[in-house]
């Protein structure tokens, strides 16, 4: 039973790294969504060529996350696999079938734990804080900051060639933007894409811009067609 009870530990520990290496990833600014998944592909050791990938590996910061993360889930991953086999290996049949319930037992009860929101946000404060304590990560919540959950909302709007908005300059879109904030504009220039931080009132809107707005949730909408981040 010890090799089962280890597994379950095991099992645990890694449950747990995944989500300091989630939130430490959220905390660096990108969604909690796409934390989570990159934290548990890196941890798991399968890669994806996406773009969110891409925006992590070009981060220092988030880099480092992802390398403890892989050298932590080569050591984990192996570990469990053997934990495994020796809790299984040499028993009878009916001390399998014991071991078997235990092990499902166990598992649910990680479930359980794994998919509790109290947990987590409880989880989610322990790490923050002890990430700022013992790192040099430059830890931020974004989602507070920006007043997230606070009926404001950061959106990425395409400028559609039929919208009043296009081929003028922000500046002249003064009365129409008076409460959409413009952070950022990717511009696509041939293969290459322009980016265009905290842009002026000079800036010219085109055709295919991607505006990166915050405002509240109504206020975008009422302007641009738009997707939010």
């Amino acid at each position: 039973m010890i090799a089962l009870f280890s597994l379950l530990i095991i099992i645990v520990l890694s449950i747990i790294v995944v989500r300091i290496g989630s939130i430490a990833l959220e905390l660096t600014g990108i969604s909690s969504e796409i934390a989570s998944f990159q934290a548990q592909s890196a941890f798991s050791g399968v890669g994806f060529t996406t773009v969110e990938s891409e925006a992590i590996v070009t981060h220092p910061v988030r880099r480092r996350i992802i390398r403890v993360l892989i050298l932590l889930g080569s050591a984990g991953v192996t570990t469990a696999i053997a934990t495994l086999v020796l809790a299984f290996v040499g028993q009878s049949g009916k001390s399998v079938i014991t071991r078997g319930e235990v092990l499902l037992l166990g598992l649910l009860c990680i479930f359980l734990f794994a998919r509790s929101k109290y947990i987590y946000n409880v989880m989610k404060i322990i790490i923050t804080k002890a990430l700022e304590k013992w790192t040099t990560l430059r830890i931020y919540d974004y989602e507070q900051l920006f007043g997230l959950g606070e009926g404001y909302a950061i959106a990425k709007i395409i400028v559609k060639k039929d919208n009043p908005c296009c081929e003028k300059s922000i500046r002249d879109l003064k009365p129409q933007l008076e409460e959409v904030l413009i952070l950022a504009i990717y511009r696509r220039a041939g293969r290459k894409t322009q980016f265009i931080g905290a842009p002026n009132g000079d800036v010219i809107l085109k055709v295919n811009d991607e505006l990166i707005c915050y405002a509240k949730e109504d206020a975008i909408s009422k302007i641009f067609s738009h997707k939010a981040l």
